[in-house]
């Protein structure tokens, strides 16, 4: 067992057994301070600037989706709907002590974050949902373009100016033929994973579950989302009690890397509002 000091976070990753050890989840886990969970996009985890700067101030536990992990592609097979994946990433941050702590969730992890908080209500002490998947309005169509449509096309999908420093990073150019394959295929695969939980309908019902949700939440959405149109963001702030929404300007769906200053201040103001800082919690889980 490994024990974590209220300044030291743990270095790395560490495994935790879930779903009657049928999955093995994989959490990196970078920074210092109180615990925060971050939920990543269906693209998977990209350690931006966004979440460098919040390990400054938190010690940052980010699970890996299962499935898109190389050494165990097949455990996205163990899950069949979204409430085995809400009871098997519940199971694992209780394992690890992870209960009444903020937690962050992009798009795909935004969904996962309210359907946690909504199945869960005393699992997490904030919510902040940003540009959050789950919910379908057939007068604000969705573009499933992100699942369909060519590859190249996702940074314009995503993004308002994908030209720009931030969505250039998470979008570097293949050295090679070799290389742009390897993205391809690494890319195919990690949208599957994830869109297993979203195909063919976005809303499994959350609309329904929201009102469970009490943690004071946020939301945030970037005004230009050509992937999940802003109205949602009202329809979010209306489902969930105790909500505020806030739209970001000249924004696509990816807030925290187009306007990451922004997120990053409302996000982190938001958190310390009336948050009570707790330590990172003691570790029982495999560090590998």
């Amino acid at each position: 067992m490994t024990t974590t000091s209220p300044n030291q976070a743990p270095a790395g990753e560490q495994v935790v057994a879930t779903w009657n050890n049928r999955i093995r989840l994989r959490f990196e886990i970078r920074g210092s301070g109180p615990a925060l969970v971050y939920l990543h996009p269906a693209g998977g985890l990209f350690w931006d600037e966004f979440l460098t700067r919040l390990t400054q101030h938190y010690t940052v536990y980010a699970p890996v989706f299962p499935g898109i992990s190389p050494d165990d592609t097949f455990a996205i097979h163990q899950l069949d709907d979204i409430f085995d994946v809400v009871l098997a990433y519940e199971q694992a941050l209780r394992s690890l002590g992870l209960e009444n702590v903020p937690v962050v969730g992009q798009s795909f992890g935004g969904m996962l974050a309210a359907e946690l908080s909504a199945c869960f209500p005393k699992l997490f002490s904030k919510v902040a949902l940003l540009d959050p998947a789950g919910l379908w309005n057939q007068e604000h169509p969705w573009s499933l373009e992100f699942i369909s449509g060519p590859p190249e096309r996702l940074p314009a999908l995503l993004f308002k100016d994908p030209t720009a420093e931030g969505p250039r990073a998470m979008f570097p150019p293949p050295s090679g033929p070799e290389e742009a394959l390897d993205q391809a295929v690494t890319g195919i695969w990690t949208l599957g994973c994830m869109a297993k939980f979203l195909w063919p309908i976005p809303d499994r019902g959350l609309a329904k579950r929201l009102h469970r949700i009490i943690a004071p939440t946020l939301i945030m959405w970037g005004e230009d989302d050509q992937l999940i149109p802003a109205a949602y963001a009202q329809e979010f702030g209306r489902l969930i009690p105790h909500s505020r929404v806030e739209l970001v300007p000249d924004c696509g769906h990816i807030p925290q890397v187009e306007a990451t200053d922004h997120t990053y201040t409302t996000v982190t103001d938001f958190l310390a509002d009336g948050y009570a800082t707790s330590p990172a919690p003691r570790a029982q889980s495999e560090r590998v």
